[in-house]
């Protein structure tokens, strides 16, 4: 069979190539950081990574997780229950809860297994999930996992989110979720008002702070600092990839019961590896450093203000943005790849977007800002973006 199945694929595959939307991996052969170094030899800028507090190749965190190395080995062969929690794991779990204000906290291997792990044990047939429309896909798959019935609001949209919780009255509980920051657009959901609502209509809330944990708040506490909400909101998941280090591990922190129960049920956490020792050693030293000042995430503010300044300035389309991320639009598909790959003959790292990672017709070039970026770096990216842009067209 595989024979048809291989022709299937091939013809898939062509299609991709054809349309110009195949994607292609980039070797990096350098640290992550600001500015890195591909296998082609060409020194760049990446103004595409998630490392938005520049932590990704920090000494500190490098030092801690090679201490850990030595004092706690290098993997731990074994999910959590039986015998995979070291004491790193267990102080990590408080680090997060005090960075958040929350109860407890539980680990996860990534952000994606707490946000798939997180919904099934917690409702049932007779709940109700009322989703925003732009959530990331790892909540999209962990809503599925889950027999709650199910409602969508547009993004960001209060009326809608008020008619679909007016809806699922007759539901046993009601669970609103949302990203903090949505990933591929840049804006913060509007906690505040979501937050009325669910005390309104009688609704627990989660929120993914994915990528607004480090980078929006005055200390980069995420979107319940924001609002004022820090310790109000039932569930927080979020991730050590991005800000917090750009490792792997994700967390989900909240009310004591629900991690207790998670703890018991959520089976990403059962069936899962605990994450290794240095991964654990290093995020511990990464929220001691981020409890002792918060240059770094004045630093990403400021770099995010002047970027996306001038590139309005300039004359791009860029979606209106409260975090790091500024989503120049391009709208067609091609062109974001094409944008892209003239983009890094400059010297410049960054990715066009498209269908299916955003809805059709709306491809775009995501640049993500980095507190490891100096002005120097701010100012060739922007020109390049100037440049590129009279060349296609794009801008005067």
């Amino acid at each position: 069979m595989y024979q048809d199945f291989q022709s299937h694929l091939q013809k898939e595959l062509s299609a991709i190539t054809e349309a110009g939307l195949y994607k292609n991996e980039r070797i990096i052969v350098s640290p992550q950081q600001a500015a890195i170094k591909v296998n082609t030899g060409q020194e760049v800028i990446n103004f595409c990574a998630n490392n938005y507090l520049g932590l990704s190749n920090n000494p500190r965190l490098i030092s801690a997780a090679k201490k850990a190395l030595d004092e706690r080995g290098y993997g731990m062969s074994s999910v959590r229950f039986i015998c995979g929690t070291q004491d790193r794991h267990k102080e990590l779990e408080k680090s997060i809860s005090e960075f958040f204000g929350t109860e407890d906290a539980i680990l996860y291997a990534a952000c994606f297994d707490a946000n798939g792990g997180v919904f099934e044990p917690l409702l049932g047939s007779q709940d109700a999930i009322i989703s925003d429309s732009l959530n990331h896909a790892s909540i999209i798959d962990g809503v599925r996992l889950c027999k709650a019935e199910r409602y969508r609001y547009s993004n960001g949209d209060m009326e809608e989110l008020e008619q679909c919780l007016q809806k699922a009255q007759g539901n046993r509980y009601r669970l609103i979720v949302t990203d903090g920051v949505f990933s591929m657009d840049g804006n913060v959901a509007p906690l505040d008002k979501i937050y009325e609502l669910s005390k309104k209509c009688n609704a627990m809330i989660m929120v993914d702070e994915s990528h607004s944990a480090g980078v929006v708040g005055k200390t980069g506490r995420g979107v319940t600092e924001q609002y004022s909400l820090r310790g109000q909101i039932e569930i927080i998941t979020g991730t050590l990839g991005k800000a917090f280090g750009g490792a792997v591990g994700g967390f989900t922190t909240g009310r004591k019961e629900i991690i207790d129960l998670l703890r018991q049920r959520s089976r990403p956490y059962l069936f899962s590896n605990s994450i290794p020792p240095m991964v654990a050693a290093a995020g511990i030293e990464m929220f001691k450093m981020m409890s002792e000042t918060s240059e770094l995430q004045d630093r990403l503010h400021k770099n995010t203000e002047y970027f996306v300044g001038k590139m309005k300035e300039a004359g791009f389309d860029i979606k209106p943005t409260q975090s790091a991320i500024c989503a120049v639009m391009l709208y067609d598909a091609k062109l974001s790849q094409d944008f892209a790959s003239a983009l890094l003959k400059e010297g410049i790292y960054v990715t066009g977007f498209y269908y299916p990672v955003v809805p059709q017709g709306q491809a775009r070039i995501r640049v993500q800002l980095s507190a490891g970026h100096t002005q120097e770096h701010l100012d060739k990216g922007i020109a390049a973006f100037i440049k590129t842009g009279k060349e296609l067209k794009l801008v005067k």
